[in-house]
């Protein structure tokens, strides 16, 4: 009995550690921005699959906001596949998104009356496993709803994004506690790049990777997505918006 006991155990164990390779093996796959400055801040050098992502504009207006939105729409169409975009707010405006390389042919819209029907279409795409990317425009994003997102993520190595969006300064604090997610990023819009001649340049951006798990925070000026969802990494400037109140908010 003993030994029939001992073997089941052995069994067991080896399933076990047979499903953490399976695991890590699988979260080893990335999605790379193609550019080395931003990539080796990021472990594996690049966005992890099977992991949820966080991203916000810099502030409560609706710049910014756009701006993070566009963010994450050039990360889902550098991904292969259908994208499931799930807001409660139709203000999407899709000739932006469009123009960042996410094509309309490859999204499919899920609008909901609350924040919770969000999280809950989310949840099912991101467990569905068909899907490239499974963007969510929240407000807040409680621990336990962050940890239901990641674990979905995981199972099916689709990437999760969730835009965070406000409609006042005093809901942009809830940025700072902290979630499940492997990444968090805000996007604040700077002065666009400077052209020889009089017209508006390529559109700046200020990406602050605020937290990453297993890596560092870092801080990059970047132009806006092209048509292919790609960014580009500009020179530092002094052009910088005073993101000085944010800095408490920073999450380890």
């Amino acid at each position: 009995m003993a030994r029939a006991h001992n073997s089941r155990v052995i069994e067991e164990l080896r399933h076990r550690i047979s499903h953490l390779q399976e695991g890590t093996s699988r979260n080893a796959a990335v999605l790379p921005f193609g550019i080395s400055e931003i990539d080796d801040r990021l472990p594996g050098g690049g966005l992890s699959y099977g992991a949820l992502h966080e991203i916000a504009g810099g502030g409560a207006g609706t710049v910014d906001g756009a701006a993070a939105a566009l963010f994450a729409a050039g990360i889902a169409a550098r991904s292969k596949g259908k994208v499931l975009w799930c807001l409660t707010r139709p203000d999407l405006f899709f000739p932006a998104i469009a123009q960042a390389g996410l094509h309309p042919d490859r999204v499919v819209f899920c609008e909901g009356d609350k924040e919770e029907d969000v999280l809950a279409s989310m949840e099912e795409g991101l467990s569905f496993g068909g899907l490239a990317a499974v963007v969510g425009e929240l407000v807040r994003l409680p621990m336990t709803a962050s940890r239901r997102l990641q674990l979905a993520a995981e199972k099916t190595e689709t990437i999760g994004l969730v835009v965070r969006r406000w409609r006042r300064q005093t809901e942009a604090s809830d940025y700072g506690n902290p979630t499940a997610s492997t990444t968090r990023w805000r996007v604040s819009v700077l002065p666009s790049e400077e052209l020889p001649v009089a017209g508006v340049g390529r559109a700046r951006w200020l990406a602050e990777l605020m937290r990453v798990k297993a890596g560092e925070c870092a801080e990059f000026e970047i132009g806006a997505c092209d048509a292919k969802g790609r960014v580009c990494l500009f020179p530092v400037s002094a052009n910088r918006p005073d993101t000085s109140a944010w800095r408490g908010n920073r999450a380890s």
